[in-house]
């Protein structure tokens, strides 16, 4: 079950990635018609330039490295690429998506809760990948995975917050707190997911212990 879980998740980030490449039609050059490009003519040739065109690049790289590295098979087999491709991400997530990501932030739609939730977001990317290097580097390999997990489930923030739009539209409900709602649920969410996952989730190992000492 997990394997296949894993497969679907695979496949979901795929699909999200190629879908955020074939929209660059609409980025070079830039198409202030377009959905997320709307709105943003007044600033976009100042400073909000030289963080999104990174950002887009390096986003879906990032997430598609991610997807390779994550995976235990292709560590054990190929051990030497799975070295060389981590550096790149580290690189590429340390040194492009979380600045780029945080200048974005500044100007992020619907405001400052919303630009708050992408600004810290960007901020624990940032940490995670961090301490995942330094574990690695310390040959501290279980604590790197972990961290690097942790990573990939903050990158994959991009494809949550595009399923939950997706399923705006297709329900057609379009409230002012939505977006600001999913800047932050989009990796909040899924990271405490993760970390009860880790843990053995302990609320329900909690519930089962009291079961057992009532009985």
């Amino acid at each position: 079950m997990q394997t296949v879980l894993r497969l679907l998740a695979g496949l979901l980030v795929l699909r999200v990635t190629v879908a955020v490449v074939l929209g660059y039609h609409d980025y070079f050059p830039p198409n202030f018609e377009s959905d997320f490009l709307q709105g943003r003519a007044d600033y976009f040739w100042g400073g909000y330039q030289w963080a999104f065109y990174p950002h887009i690049v390096s986003g879906p790289v990032s997430l598609i490295l991610g997807t390779i590295l994550i995976g235990d098979r292709f560590r054990k087999r190929f051990p030497q690429w799975h070295r060389y491709l981590g550096r790149i991400q580290v690189a590429c997530v340390l040194l492009v998506v979380t600045p780029s990501g945080l200048g974005m932030a500044w100007h992020a739609e619907t405001g400052a809760i919303a630009g708050a939730g992408f600004g810290l977001l960007a901020i624990v990317t940032g940490v995670c990948v961090t301490c995942g290097w330094r574990s690695a580097v310390q040959r501290r390999f279980a604590e790197h995975r972990r961290w690097m997990w942790r990573t990939y489930v903050l990158l994959c923030s991009a494809v949550v917050v595009r399923m939950i739009g997706g399923l705006a539209t297709v329900t057609d409900f379009d409230a002012p707190w939505l977006y600001p709602l999913a800047a932050w649920a989009s990796w909040l969410v899924p990271l405490l997911a993760f970390e009860l996952n880790r843990l053995g989730n302990p609320f329900i190992r909690a519930i089962r212990g009291s079961i057992s000492c009532s009985s």
